[in-house]
């Protein structure tokens, strides 16, 4: 089965790969700063600052001469250290608050007697054996300021929805060149203003900004590469982005294990793709925008272009293209006056047929994008080393959209969704009986867990767009991207409740993926089915087979087929 993926790459020729691959690299990217908080906003352990010099420290039976020797002994947050000061007053140091003894005679780790409890007006003593600066030791997010620190991940996948609605329309309006110019600038121009924030206020909305171009360059990058690879090759195409994605998440892993200081780490993080960023004006507009803006000289001159690099003699004329789209408009005029009228999110629920498959697809979405952070940011805090931990949650990302690929190729779309659904689900339950001290068995479950939402998540986005026409397609596939976004920002909040009890976000998760695939069940496959053109084909979808039998929208589907032939015909042409 190996062949699919080397077709993949063989449908690729030359332009058109040259064009996937640069576009895809920056993906690595968007991945990169979607995790980059995992490290950048550590807490380590920390206790309340003290108003001297420190004599002698105490913890437990351990007498040392300084507060740094202690942390290698710090176990549980409800510890205490206890220090003696040069002018002779003996301190009790909490996390988030210091007590003085009314008493301090001889130095003891007990201490029955009266004291006087004080806020953290001296800032705090952090760990810094693993990090020597992290944004919460920067700005002091402990204790009462906590709360800010748990907003930092929430307010990116903030920006990650509106980046991807406002960017998504800019592109359809201004082209997807410039919106590709744009945010690629720009995530490099924010990524390095971040680590030069010089409050935490200041960091966010930096961040804020970053999350909204890094959205809107991945939201874009789907579009510009299905626009110019064929179509064998757009199921494979469109899952390698993800790939790339994956990518990313693995370089933060090794940065972060080589970087200790969070805005030298950033610096490392946002250099990454810097190459892409200096040669991505040399990528072209997609041929099929410009002619659905009326530019067919420009459009005309990026085929020739393609033409040329695929050694293709005799390149098609926009002409052609613009006679075939005529008389596809011709013959869907007469047959499908419904497409002229205007729709809107309600087009999704006209009935109960479809109504109920909004409601699962959505619920698939929002399923998938949150098991997908809750596994990736909860990784970290799993045991073990917490970058190698990251490392395997990214690479375990790549063969699993292979397999979707496959899946969805020999089984069916639904026939892949269900199974991995109701697995991850199980994945959930089977790590809450894990023994917590089995540290490798427990990271193991975590990356089969991530392996199987994964598939989930990959192949959702073929198969929205395939269970609705083609008026509301763009819409369904819009709004179920929308419950994306939205299962990313409350991501963030489900691992937080890992300090209620540690398996909530995995319980939740569970139930979300098991409930997700039982629904599944009721939807309909469509594979090997042609795409429908209005809502009464769409309903029929699963019902009765021949009324599935309409004819593939082909306003602009034509055209591509004879842009797509240079790839081709280069081909056949070098063998």
């Amino acid at each position: 089965e190996g062949s699919s993926s080397v077709n993949f790459f063989l449908s690729l020729y030359r332009f058109q790969a040259c064009v996937y691959f640069a576009s895809v690299f920056q993906a690595m990217s968007c991945g990169i700063h979607y995790l980059a908080s995992v490290f950048m906003a550590v807490t380590p352990n920390f206790v309340c600052g003290i108003p001297g010099n420190v004599s002698s420290v105490l913890f437990y039976n351990s007498s040392e001469s300084s507060i740094e020797d202690i942390w290698t002994l710090w176990t549980s947050t409800e510890n205490y250290i206890v220090v003696q000061l040069e002018n002779g007053e003996i301190w009790e140091l909490n996390q988030c608050s210091r007590s003085k003894r009314e008493v301090s005679l001889d130095l003891a780790y007990e201490y029955k007697g009266n004291k006087s409890k004080f806020s953290c007006s001296d800032g705090f003593l952090y760990d810094d054996t693993k990090w020597k600066s992290t944004v919460v030791t920067q700005w002091d997010l402990v204790c009462d300021r906590e709360w800010l620190a748990k907003l930092i991940q929430p307010t990116f996948m903030l920006g990650v929805l509106i980046g991807a609605v406002i960017f998504g329309d800019i592109a359809d309006r201004l082209g997807r060149q410039r919106v590709i110019w744009f945010t690629s600038a720009g995530q490099f121009v924010f990524g390095i203003a971040v680590a030069f924030t010089f409050d935490y206020y200041s960091f966010v909305i930096v961040r804020f900004l970053l999350a909204m171009v890094s959205s809107g360059y991945l939201v874009v990058a789907f579009v510009y590469v299905t626009e110019f690879v064929g179509i064998k090759a757009r199921t494979w195409a469109s899952m390698h982005v993800h790939a790339f994605f994956a990518v990313g998440i693995m370089v933060v892993a090794l940065v972060g294990y080589l970087v200790r200081t969070w805005w030298v780490y950033q610096i490392f993080l946002s250099i990454a793709t810097l190459p892409f960023v200096l040669c991505c004006w040399m990528l072209p507009e997609t041929p099929l925008w410009l002619l659905s803006e009326g530019r067919y000289e420009d459009a005309q001159k990026v085929i020739n272009i393609m033409a040329r690099w695929n050694k293709v003699s005799t390149p098609c004329k926009v002409s052609e293209l613009c006679s075939v789209q005529q008389d596809d408009l011709v013959r869907m005029g007469d047959n499908d006056t419904s497409s002229t009228k205007k729709h809107n999110i309600l087009d999704l629920f006209c009935n109960w047929h479809i109504a109920r498959r909004t409601i699962t697809v959505w619920l698939i979405w929002f399923t998938g994008s949150l098991g997908y952070y809750v596994f990736s940011l909860s990784s970290v805090s799993l045991g073990g080393n917490e970058y190698l931990n990251l490392f395997l949650i990214g690479a375990v990302e790549l063969p699993c959209y292979i397999i979707a690929c496959i899946g969805m190729d020999k089984l069916g779309r639904r026939n892949t969704l269900i199974p991995f659904l109701i697995l991850s689900a199980l994945i959930c339950v089977l790590i809450m009986f894990l023994p917590q001290d089995f540290n490798i068995l427990i990271i193991l479950a975590n990356m089969a867990g991530k392996f199987s939402i994964g598939v989930a998540f990959g192949l959702i986005y073929l198969y929205t767009a395939e269970l609705y026409p083609t008026i509301v397609r763009s819409l369904a596939v819009g709004s179920g991207s929308m419950m994306c976004r939205v299962g990313s920002v409350v991501a963030p909040f489900c691992v937080y409740l890992r300090s209620v009890w540690i398996f909530m976000p995995l319980l939740l998760v569970g139930i979300m993926a098991l409930l997700s695939g039982i629904l599944t069940i009721m939807l309909p496959e469509t594979l090997g089915k042609p795409l429908t053109n209005t809502l009464v084909e769409a309903t029929e979808i699963g019902r009765n087979k021949k009324s599935c039998s309409g004819k593939t929208p082909a306003h602009s589907g034509a055209a591509l087929e004879k842009i797509e032939m240079f790839g081709q015909e280069a081909v056949s042409t070098e063998k």
